[in-house]
């Protein structure tokens, strides 16, 4: 069961996310935008969300600051978590722009509300599993993207839904988090979106 599950914590890695929203965002949601700025911006989002956090896993792993991609202990995750919010920033400022992009803007303002209280969390000692935060974040994104464009995208958020239990699955298998901890990336990474839709929907 182990080996079964083991693929989805790095498929669904939260490093990933961003560009599996911005991909069904651009080409899976029969977007207006032309192929050429379909790319440009997935090359942004690549780049910023992806490239950048790996160079600065390099940097930390070289330092001593992280034993793992998984960033398993509490003060492991802060510099992570701290970068990651300056990166969604610039992204929502400079290339996912509220006035052009304004669904996948707010998916990434979720975002950064997840992955802020989700760092705060850490100065109470307490541990969020961020593969629940980005993959139910993804779920009720999808969904509300359903909702706007009157869209059915019924077997793509059936998966996500079933990815959602297949990933807590894979991450309690490999003794990466307590139940609790699950559900409270859930509820991080759920929350902010469903709040946020009442802004585009």
């Amino acid at each position: 069961m182990k080996k079964l599950l083991l693929p989805f914590s790095y498929i669904f890695h939260p490093i990933f996310i961003p560009i599996y929203a911005t991909l069904f965002y651009l080409f899976a949601n029969d977007s207006y935008f032309v192929n050429r700025e379909k790319y440009i911006v997935l090359i942004q989002v690549f780049i910023i969300s992806f490239i950048t956090p790996i160079l600065f896993f390099f940097l930390l792993r070289y330092t001593g600051k992280i034993s793992s991609m998984m960033a398993p202990a509490l003060s492991e995750r802060k510099i992570p978590l701290v970068i990651q919010c300056f990166l969604i920033i610039l992204l929502v400022r400079q290339s996912i722009t509220l006035d052009r992009y304004p669904e996948l803007h707010f998916f990434f303002l979720g975002a950064l509300l997840s992955t802020m209280i989700a760092l705060l969390l850490l100065f109470v000692k307490t541990k969020a599993s961020l593969h629940m935060m980005g993959i139910s974040g993804l779920t009720l994104f999808v969904f509300g993207l359903s909702l706007h464009y009157h869209t059915p995208y019924l077997y793509t958020i059936a998966v996500l839904i079933l990815m959602n239990g297949v990933v807590a699955s894979s991450r309690i298998e490999m003794k990466a988090h307590t139940i609790k901890e699950l559900i409270i990336g859930l509820l991080l990474g759920s929350i902010p979106q469903m709040l946020l839709l009442y802004l585009w929907l």
